[in-house]
């Protein structure tokens, strides 16, 4: 610790220099006296002090050494230090020690370690310890010490850590001087009345488990607490010995008490929503009800408001005043839950400082309302069988209809992310009692399972066999592992290792046995334990001991459940460490696994190997547990799903094993309980399939559409590997596109194109392939070529149109409609928000805010503005009140109004709005071109007898909206740039267009003079708009007759449905009267003739009834609508010949003139009994519908079982009626049949045609052959198969002529049906359904024998292609080609700056700068295409240089070639670039520009830098750069608040001598290894540095707070002057730690005016410029008062003592100086006589120490002078000469 200051040797008697007698009697004399005077300061405490604890005597240990301060190691720390502790500090006695950062983690040094104390030491200083700075610690073991003196005391040995106060929290007891945590292990309310009696604080309410607060640090104490609830202290019940337990922190016990101050249950409620869980938080408070304040409000706040109102889960936790703001108050406080509590108030409360929460919004809930819903048997949460919560009691729901939407419903109620898999069959076992649940139907929007269609509860016709599961993504991360075997031959052998505190330790072999060993291995995963023992040695530096005299029964879980010694206490003295070998390890011992035929290894058919031969796997019992051992033993990850029914197609050769039956925890699968090998009874098609989530398959979940208009458009692109690549589009086609739009919730598919009007995607090509059907609900369940094969044959990028889009906001006409009008300009306001339509308050609606409603519709100007709900009240909420408009906004999103849904109007009040509509104008001077129709491609205007483009810079939807409504095509829908619809040609009239909107003709926009501008034509403007719906045509669909059935309309060449909002015989009536159907009978909604397919063309119908045609009623536009098909309308018109073909149908047969016979009665299908059915009655059904001569009347259900009503039996016909309702047959739906009798027949009438494609191949001319009929994709059959049908084949496809016929599935196997079988075609024909075959559908063969085609079209050469990669731009980096669709590196060997030329010649990058070898730009992976490269340097390719053969080469990765090219693509990078240009810098979030988080500007994007290397010196160069005077501070660890942009650089390098950023060392763009939690920060000292200073106080440590500004010392104001602020002021001023705030009329008030006011510290700034701050510049303070601080004595103040003891040091002095002058008296003469012969030494006088712009005044009255004491002089004069 060095000497105490103030004691320094003598400059004229040095020590250990001989002297004269005298000389060294006066040196003893002085001596003497120096001792008495360091008799009066001993012991000394400022070289030590005690922070962030409850005052001086409690907190964590710090030292000062060296001028700073630094904290100590808590290794081997004990109550003998903390008593030393404590006695130097003049703290009292020791009351509790404590390791583990208890009082926080400290900064900076970390000074001693393995401190060892006896406990009478005076000092710190006096015991034994480590070298200053020698530790092998990190901050969060940090040692703390409490002493009797500090207000801990008051706490007795119980207290509650962690929580809102002290009477809720984490509990904790001392015990031996330490204080431990009380394990849950039956701790109940009983237990938790005693600790809340005992501290006071009422009654318990609640006695919380598993770490509710928080876990402890400190030993646990009690396990097994006990008590009655009667005793008077926790000391008093029943419990175990004390640290005797089986617990760790996880299990720590809490508990909430009444006194704790916050809200219970009933005080609680949601206002103003639509029900009474949903709306805004409010909790009763001081006899009134408050808002919650939404800071930090979040799903985890909201799902246990939820759950304390018994709303199931929560949906949303909507901020900002989502449900009003309210009129009440807002409670003074923020809440902050993990989100398991059981009510709010067990959560943590966090009181508002003066600067939160300004201005102040409400928290909202939405809770789903629904009941429960929970994944069961499996070892995670997130994935299971399914069981639902109702009426009191868990049931399951059955696996009927059970598909990915109804998964993704769980899923997302569950919050664990999307649906990977919907198992079916009871994968995850079979349940016990009711099933809840049946045929459940969700469209995959929903937000709880309950709100789903689905049968009644309780009503199915299912068994336990076909409970349904659910496997979400969350489940497949990985939970951090927490047990390893380590230094074995295998991960299940090897030496016993826990994960405990940050640390792996091992396992003292104490009483290890085979249970031990047990329980590691079936944790681990790793089957049974062969071996338990202890025989490794442990040596020099062996690492932590956690776990000692460990007993497990060998049943438990996890090694922690088993009894052992408390965690890190350990006598493991004879040095040995626990072993196991599990028999995982035995890995030879074990039949290989492997998956076939799907996208990777980790997916496929299983297959294992036995006698010398693979076979597969029967799928009878195949479960989930089956399939995670196989997953485990591949490596793979976890299970996704275990498909069966030969879902990867059907194997061949033996069958090994069938009844599989694992547990889960086994290494192998042939491990498994197993009937015996080869004991089966199974086929091929019951292969059983696993798909691992090692397969990367579950990517294809994350998926976006880049490019396009809105988020459903655009190129597809899928998350991989952490970054996101593009979809090959060989074979890319509505099927894929269908799916991909259902996925991402956007409809239908509108168009699957592969060309680049998207624009080019990133280099990574992810997928090659990708095969649906089109039925699949998302991507992944396709088949599927994965991640980067780079085998894409077509060079196109896949990409998506779909029918919806999404996410409309108030901006967007999408979000605002005009309703109950004549038409679509005029009608009532109603706006759309929160997924649901409202209206407008008519409180000041004007002529103002009708125009903004007129323009943003594009229906011209505002005639009028109406109220009193003129065109009839809406249903709904009042989304809007108090709307103020200027009539200039774009939008009503614009303008001001009150929050949403905060209103006191009704209906009555609607607003509404008559535009004028203005006409169409000079439409021969504008067009559309290169579009699907004359609405929609590039703009055009012709000007002097010339057509030309317009450019795109500054066009926007106002412009859009001019041009669509010039040539009358409705409303603008989006305004693309960039030559979205090709580039034009000729001239490019005009640029800079700048239209208002309101403009009736294009020319009227303001803009650059004709011809006039600085584009070409890849920036020409493009226009979509909503298109004149009068072209569209109507049918109607899948009922009985054309004139009755489900309503569909034909737009932009597809058809689709429309919806039933609003539905009603006055639409019926107009769609009758189009389709000359005579009258309308009835208008059903609900599906009632089915669901459609595809789009939803139209929504919100509102026909007067009197109109032509369907399209002149008023309606959503085109493809907008919030419905599903459930929705879809229908219509029964009144046609006169209802009785003939109308009412009959055959279905599921090859054509509609074979199949089930279904007559429809009643408005319902149904089928016929074949009870009598016969030849005469099939000839009655073929002539009524049209369809020749009866071939045959099968019966017994051949074409399948229908569903729904029997409705005929008994038929008897003559074989002469007209129609079949003319036969003789029981009365309408009387029979004694089930569906398998249903009857069917076979006419004469011709099959429709199909269409054809090739697949499962990586070019479209040549595969498997598949064509499409009757809605569904199918193979053909071999059998005669030959050049001659596959001639047809590609002629038809466009592929040139045919190469072979394959057979035998050389294309793989086929999953559909199998539609054609001895096809014979002549070859002549055009297209394969020409060609003679048997019945669609009718087979003899298998999928082993689907036919395949080679056409000539197939060759595709692709020349080789070179990038850089991982350098810092595009013309820096690693050397890679691209060869044989792979991208591979350039081995170093012979590499040079001739090569690097031709590289940087191809790329377009200029010179070559360096040819960096040896994996300069880090090591690539996959193949080294090329190596021993000799160029010329004159050579246009790296191609075309010589080098060895593609692939051949003696290197590794670490032999990488690289390039830097002269023409870098960026500002600076690299140190040494030949760059000069600045990088843009700002400070953010921060008190001024001249503090804040540094965030630098780099591809348009503001991003972060990462705090690694940070330093003063870095943050010298900002400050610099941004004129803000100089560093004074660079914090880390997100200082400044978390950035949400790109981290941009880390590990930056400056020298602080650097004159701009960009001169500093900095790695490349975006390479970083840190997170937002690191983001760095600057304080500079701005224009006007402060200093501070403290006046009128009683020491250099107390005072009146001032900071000096532009030569002048202010005040600085008190409002909000906390301890907090007051402890930054003690750190910059040098002292210790602050004391007290004292304001006002504590210190003299001579000046008023304050500098600094709604200061806000958070405690740990270094100087009060860190702080936030509400004003800075000198003011007077509202409040008057000024702000004070006490902070303890800095370094080298004299030490406060008693009067006592300042009595005694006066004695003491007075006879030392006697002393002193009697010795000089004798030794004068001599004395001076030395001194004449001897030179003067001069001696540095030491100084207090000063902290930098800390200034001390002396208190008035006190004078320097007065510090020159007699001792001064006196030692004056003996140093004259």
């Amino acid at each position: 610790m060095g000497m105490p200051g103030g004691l320094h040797p003598s400059p004229r008697c040095p020590w250990g220099r001989n002297q004269p007698i005298c000389s060294r009697a006066k040196s003893v004399g002085i001596l003497l006296l120096m001792v008495c005077l360091w008799g009066t300061a001993s012991p000394d405490p400022e070289g030590l002090r005690l922070v962030d604890g409850p005052g001086r005597c409690a907190g964590r240990v710090e030292v000062l050494h060296n001028g700073t301060w630094g904290t100590v190691c808590d290794d081997n720390w004990s109550v003998r230090e903390g008593r030393v502790v404590c006695r130097q500090l003049g703290c009292g006695t020791v009351l509790s020690v404590s390791q583990g950062a208890r009082h926080g983690e400290g900064m900076g040094q970390i000074w001693l370690d393995d401190v060892n104390c006896t406990g009478t030491e005076a000092a710190l200083s006096e015991c034994q310890a480590r070298p200053w700075g020698q530790h092998n610690c990190h901050h969060v073991e940090d040692a703390s010490v409490e002493c009797s003196d500090s207000r801990a005391s008051e706490l007795g040995k119980l207290q509650l850590l962690n929580g809102p106060n002290r009477c809720a929290g984490r509990v904790e007891v001392l015990h031996d001087h330490m204080w431990g945590t009380i394990c849950d292990d039956g701790w109940d309310l009983m237990d938790a009345t005693v600790v809340c009696r005992q501290l006071g604080c009422g009654t318990a309410l609640m006695a919380t488990k598993g770490a509710h607060y928080g876990r402890g640090q400190d030993p646990i104490w009690l396990d097994e607490v006990n008590c009655t609830g009667t005793e008077a202290t926790i000391f008093d019940c029943k419990a175990g010995a004390w640290g005797v337990n089986n617990c760790y922190h996880g299990e720590d016990a809490g508990v909430v008490c009444s006194a704790s101050g916050v809200s219970i249950s009933a005080e609680l409620r949601l206002a103003n929503g639509t029900t009474r869980c949903n709306g805004r938080v409010e909790v009763f408070h001081n006899d009134t009800w408050a808002a919650l304040c939404d800071d930090g409000w979040g799903l985890a706040e909201a799902q246990v408001v939820c759950r304390q109102l018994g709303c199931g889960t929560a949906l949303l936790a909507p901020s900002g005043s989502h449900f009003g703001q309210g009129s009440g108050q807002m409670w003074p406080g923020s809440v902050n839950c993990t989100g398991a509590e059981t009510a709010l108030f067990a959560c943590k409360m966090r009181p508002w400082s003066n600067s939160t929460h300004h201005p102040r919004t409400s928290a909202g809930v939405v809770c789903a309302e629904g009941d429960q819903v929970r994944l069961v048997n499996y070892g995670s949460r997130c994935a299971g069988r399914v069981e639902i919560f109702h009426n009191k009691q868990w049931g399951t729901v059955c696996d009927d209809n059970w598909d990915l939407l109804d998964a993704n419903v769980v899923c997302r109620q569950l919050g664990c992310g999307r649906a990977l898999s919907a198992p079916g069959w009871a994968q995850f076992g079979q349940g016990t009692g009711i099933i809840w649940l049946d045929e459940t139907n969700c469209t995959g929007f929903e937000y709880a399972l309950s709100t789903c269609w689905a049968r009644q509860w309780g009503i199915n016709n299912c068994y336990h066999g076909e409970d349904a599961g659910v496997v979400c993504s969350d489940a497949i991360i990985p939970e951090p592992a927490r047990l390893r075997l380590v230094n074995g031959f295998h991960r299940c052998a090897g030496r016993v290792e826990v994960f405990q505190d940050e640390e792996w330790g091992a396992v003292c072999d104490h009483g290890w046995d085979k249970k031990d060993a047990e329980v590691v291995c079936r944790q681990l995963g790793c089957g049974t334990a062969l071996s338990a023992s202890g025989e490794i040695h442990l040596g020099a530096g062996s690492l932590h001991t956690w776990l000692d005299n460990v007993s497990c029964e060998g049943t438990e879980q996890s090694l922690m459940k088993c009894r052992a010694s408390p965690l890190g206490k350990s006598s493991c003295s004879h040095g040995k460490y626990a072993s196991v070998v599990c028999s995982g390890s035995a890995v030879s011992s074990f039949a290989p696994v492997r998956l076939v035929d799907g996208p990777g290894r980790c997916a496929g058919r299983v297959e294992v190997f036995h006698n010398e031969q693979w076979g597969t796997v029967c799928d009878d019992s195949w479960e989930f547990p089956d399939a995670a051992v196989v997953c485990r033993q591949l490596d793979c990850g976890v299970v996704i799903s275990a498909p069966r029914r030969a879902y990867f197609g059907q194997g061949q050769g033996p069958i090994w094993l069938d009844d599989v039956n694992c547990t889960g925890t086994e290494a192998a699968l042939s491990e498994c309980k197993l009937k015996g090998w080869a004991v089966h009874g199974c086929d091929h098609d019951e292969d059983a399939s696993v798909v691992c989530s090692g397969s990367g398959i579950s990517d294809l979940g994350e998926l976006r559409l880049v490019n396009g208009s809105d988020k459903c458009s655009g190129r597809l692109e899928v998350f991989h590997d952490q970054r996101w690549g593009t979809v090959c589009a060989d074979g890319w086609d509505l099927a894929e596109a269908h799916v991909v739009c259902r996925q991402l919730g956007c409809g239908a598919a509108r168009s699957a194109t592969d060309s680049s009007q998207f624009g080019n995607g990133p280099d990574l090509l992810w997928v090659d392939a990708v095969e649906c059907t089109g039925t699949e609900r998302a991507l992944f369940e396709c088949k599927v070529k994965l991640w980067g094969a780079q085998n894409c044959k077509s060079r196109g990028y896949a990409s998506v149109v779909c029918s919806v889009a999404v996410d409309a906001d108030l901006g967007s006409p999408e979000a605002l409609r005009l309703v109950n009008g004549p038409y679509r300009c005029s009608g009532r306001v109603e706006v759309f928000h929160s997924w649901q339509w409202g209206t407008i308050c008519d409180d000041g609606w004007d002529l103002n805010d009708a125009k903004v409603v007129c323009r943003q519709l594009g229906c011209g100007t505002a005639v009028s503005a109406q109220g009193l709900s003129s065109f009839g009240q809406g249903s709904g909420p009042i989304w809007l009140e108090g709307v103020r408009c200027l009539g200039t906004e774009a939008t009503l999103a614009e303008c001001p109004f009150k929050p949403w849904g905060l209103h006191t109007c009704s209906h009555m009040e609607d607003a509404s709005v008559v535009c004028s509509g203005s006409g169409i104008s000079r439409t021969t001077m504008l067009r559309l071109v290169g579009g699907l129709n004359k609405c929609i491609g590039r703009v055009e205007m012709f000007y002097n007898n010339e057509w030309g483009t317009v450019c795109d810079d500054s066009w926007d939807m106002s412009d859009a909206t001019v041009v669509c409504r010039q040539l009358g095509c409705g409303m603008a829908l989006s305004a693309p740039g960039s030559a979205r619809f090709g580039w034009g040609s000729g001239r490019i009239w005009l640029d800079e267009v700048n239209c208002t909107g309101e403009e009736n003709d294009i020319s009227q926009c303001k803009a650059k003079t004709w011809g006039v501008h600085n584009c070409h034509h890849g920036e020409d403007a493009g226009v979509v708009c909503s298109g004149n719906s009068s072209s569209a045509e109507l049918r109607l669909v899948n009922g009985p007759s054309r004139c009755t059935g489900r309503v569909e309309v034909l737009h932009n060449g597809q058809w689709g449905t429309v919806c039933d909002d609003g539905w009603d015989l006055n639409d019926g009536k107009v769609v009758c009267r189009q389709l000359g159907c005579g009258v309308v009978l009835s208008a059903p909604g609900r599906a009632r003739f089915g669901q459609g397919t595809g789009h939803i063309w139209l929504d919100d119908v509102s026909c007067a009834g009197s109109e032509d045609t369907l399209s002149h009623c008023r309606a959503s536009p085109w493809g907008r609508n919030n419905c599903n098909h459930r929705e879809d309308a229908s219509v029964v018109c009144s046609e006169p010949d209802t009785s003939k073909s109308s009412l009959l149908r055959l279905v599921n047969g090859p054509n509609r003139c074979t199949g089930r016979v279904e007559v429809f009665h009643n408005g319902q299908w149904g089928t016929v009994c074949d009870d009598g059915w016969d030849l005469r009655a099939a000839t009655v059904v073929c002539r009524q519908l049209g369809c020749g001569r009866a071939e045959s009347a099968p019966s017994g259900a051949r074409f399948g079982q229908g569903t729904g009503h029997i409705w005929l039996d008994d038929v008897n016909c003559a074989g002469t009626e007209d129609t079949l309702a003319h036969c003789q047959a029981r009365p309408w739906g009387q029979n004694n049949c089930n569906h398998v009798e249903d009857a069917g027949v076979v006419c004469s009438g011709h099959a429709n045609k199909s269409t054809i494609r090739l697949v499962d191949s990586p070019h479209r001319c040549s595969g498997r052959v598949e064509v499409f009929h009757n809605q569904q994709w199918g193979t053909v059959c071999d059998d005669g198969w030959d050049l001659n049908d596959a001639a047809v084949v590609c002629r038809q496809l466009g592929c040139g002529a045919a190469v072979s016929a394959t057979a035998h599935a050389s294309f793989g196997r086929g999953m559909d049906p199998i539609w054609l079988d001895r096809v014979a075609c002549s070859g002549r024909e055009s297209a394969l359904t020409e060609c003679r075959a048997r019945p669609w559908g009718i087979n003899s063969c298998t999928h082993e024998e689907d036919a395949g085609v080679v056409c000539s079209d197939t060759s595709i050469t692709v020349e080789a292609q070179v990038r850089l990669a991982d350098g810092p731009n595009r013309c820096t980096g690693r050397v890679e080609v691209l060869h044989d669709g792979q991208w591979g590196t350039v081995c170093d060997d012979n590499w040079d700056l001739r090569a690097a030329t031709v590289v940087c010649r191809e790329l377009g990058c200029g010179r070559a700068e360096s040819a960096p070898i040896r994996a300069h730009f880090g090591q690539g992976t996959g193949r080294i295409w090329m190596d021993d490269v000799s160029c010329v340097g004159t050579e246009d390719t790296l191609a075309q240089c010589q080098a060895r053969p593609w692939g051949q080469n003696n290197c590794n990765h670490a032999e990488d070639a690289g390039v830097v090219c002269s023409e870098q693509a960026t500002l600076f990078l690299l140190a040494d670039s030949n760059t000069t240009e600045v990088v843009q810098v700002r400070l953010v979030n921060g008190p001024n520009r001249c503090a804040g988080r540094v965030e630098v500007f780099h591809n348009a994007q503001w991003g972060t830098v990462c705090d690694d290397g940070w330093d003063l010196s870095d943050a010298k160069v900002v400050c610099q750069q941004l004129g803000c005077g100089t560093a004074v501070s660079a914090p880390g660890k997100a200082h400044f608040g978390q950035g949400s942009d790109p981290i941009w650089l880390d590990d930056v390098e400056c020298t602080g001598t650097e004159a701009n950023f960009s001169h500093c060392n900095l790695n490349g763009w975006g390479l970083h290894n840190c997170n937002h939690e690191e983001d760095a920060g600057v304080v500079c000292s701005g224009t006007n540095p402060l200093q501070l200073r403290v006046k009128d106080g009683r020491s250099p440590c107390a005072g009146r707070v001032e900071v000096q500004y532009n030569a002048t010392w202010y005040s600085i104001c008190s409002s909000g002057w906390s301890l907090l602020e007051a402890e930054v002021a003690c750190k910059q001023l040098g002292c210790g730690p602050a004391q007290s705030v004292p304001t006002g009329a504590h210190f003299s008030r001579e000046h008023h005016r304050a500098f600094l006011e709604g200061l806000s510290c958070r405690g740990t700034e270094s100087l009060l410029l860190e702080c936030q701050r509400s004003k800075i510049n000198p003011g007077l303070c509202r409040n008057g008062a000024t702000a004070g601080v006490v902070c303890s004595e800095p370094k080298g103040s004299p030490s406060s003592c008693s009067a006592l003891v300042a009595l005694l040091a006066l004695m003491m002095m007075a006879s030392g100086v006697l002393l002193w002058l009697y010795l000089k008296r004798r030794c004068i003469g001599t004395d001076l006589a030395a001194d004449r012969g001897r030179p003067r030494e001069e001696g540095a006088s030491a100084t207090p120490f000063q902290a930098p712009g800390a200034i001390y005044y002396p208190a008035k009255g006190e004078s320097p002078e007065d510090a020159d004491t007699e001792m001064t002089q006196l030692m004056k004069e003996e140093a004259a000469p």
